[in-house]
């Protein structure tokens, strides 16, 4: 049945996310798209995530705490998809999301990324004194995040794994890698996953990462200004 279908290999690295994770691997397993290989990487929890990871039908594998980026690379590691998704364990896909974007890949075959918006929400369980610290924007954001990304794994493997140096800006890292590559990317309006807010949430609890995204950005603008003297040299 699934045949005719090119198989998306979807990576969730987990983190000690049992509050959330069954959530997340729900939303997958749940995708309209038929062609599916979920790979959950537990990157040393010592909660009951791998526990959750297991009682479903999915490749699981567990090691020991190295950040995001590593467990992602290791389920890259025996991902077998001609595609490869992401989905940050603590957030949740709408269920036509990949074949949603796979629809973008048949019309537009030279794509190489599909990206689309998320949506923020409050977790359920937050209370209102956390509500009135963070904000949660209303409106559908677009999202260069992998957990809005459909890619080629051609493409994916042309730019380069994600760096596990980097435990929390290995998106932004890659990213910039990519549009460095010239990543021939769409993004498409649709809202393609809902991005939690909650106490442990890695872009609240971890903002001390904040001159580490600098220095990438800064590194990126240097590197533009080192190539713009040099075509200017030999013009």
């Amino acid at each position: 049945m699934t045949s005719d279908f090119p198989l998306i290999s979807v990576v969730i690295p987990c983190y000690n996310r049992d509050r959330y994770l069954a959530e997340a691997i729900e939303s997958v397993l749940g995708q309209t798209y038929p062609a599916i290989e979920l790979i959950v990487v537990d990157d040393g929890s010592s909660d009951r995530s791998g526990e959750i990871a297991q009682s479903y039908p999915l490749k699981y594998r567990y090691q020991s705490n190295r950040g995001i980026g590593a467990a992602r690379n290791a389920g890259i590691a025996i991902a077998t998809g001609e595609f490869l998704a992401f989905l940050d364990s603590d957030d949740i896909w709408v269920k036509d999301k990949l074949a949603t974007q796979m629809a973008v890949f048949i019309d537009n075959p030279d794509t190489e990324a599909v990206f689309g918006y998320a949506q923020n929400f409050y977790s359920p369980e937050l209370d209102q004194n956390f509500r009135n610290r963070i904000r949660c924007p209303q409106q559908p954001i677009a999202a260069y995040l992998p957990s809005s990304m459909l890619i080629k794994r051609s493409a994916f493997l042309r730019i380069g794994l994600f760096d596990e140096k980097s435990k929390m800006v290995a998106d932004l890292g890659w990213y910039i890698a990519a549009m460095e590559h010239q990543l021939q990317r769409i993004i498409i309006p649709d809202v393609v996953y809902y991005r939690r807010l909650h106490e442990s949430n890695n872009g609240i609890t971890k903002r001390q990462y904040a001159n580490e995204r600098l220095h990438l950005i800064k590194a990126k603008l240097d590197r533009e200004r080192a190539k713009q003297r040099v075509l200017n040299q030999e013009s």
